[in-house]
């Protein structure tokens, strides 16, 4: 994760029951964003899955180069603490699933918004992989004001130089 802007997933036991998530997040995020460095999509896959989840990555990797897509295979028990550790009001369900894809900065902050109109309190940490508008409407944009924070600190650092 550290230095790498990361989005984040938890793909869960029932592989073909979710996939078309994953093909969603490979649409809308991953293929306009791949091309950036730092950028990389860690998915992580209880190990009892594996099969299942190589099937799938072969089946994205059709359409789109696989090149920053990381499938990360856990025990239960592993991937239950790093969910918790993300510290959502949102709980995995029994297969280990979440709809929600989360961006994760190089400084392992979590990332999302504080003024959201469509979620209680406005905060909206984690973006719906099955609704195709938030993701283009809301992490597209999110994902965007993350590496412009980078470029410009990576602009300003480079100007402070001297040669």
């Amino acid at each position: 994760f550290e230095k790498r802007i990361s989005i984040v997933t938890f793909l869960g036991k029932d592989i073909d029951k979710v996939k078309g998530e994953l093909f969603n997040l490979n649409q809308k995020i991953y293929k306009p964003f791949y091309g950036f460095k730092d950028f990389q999509m860690i998915v992580f896959v209880p190990n009892d899955a594996k099969e299942a989840a190589e099937k799938l990555f072969k089946e994205i990797g059709q359409f789109t180069p696989m090149v920053k897509w990381n499938f990360i295979y856990a025990s239960d028990a592993e991937i239950k603490i790093i969910y918790e550790s993300f510290k959502v009001n949102q709980s995995l369900d029994v297969n280990l699933h979440t709809s929600k894809a989360f961006i994760v900065d190089k400084e392992l902050n979590l990332r999302g918004r504080n003024d959201d109109d469509d979620v209680a309190e406005g905060l909206l940490y984690g973006y719906n992989m099955q609704s195709v508008g938030e993701l283009n409407d809301k992490m597209k944009d999110d994902v965007k004001v993350v590496l412009a924070e980078y470029r410009l600190a990576l602009k300003k650092n480079n100007a402070d130089r001297e040669i």
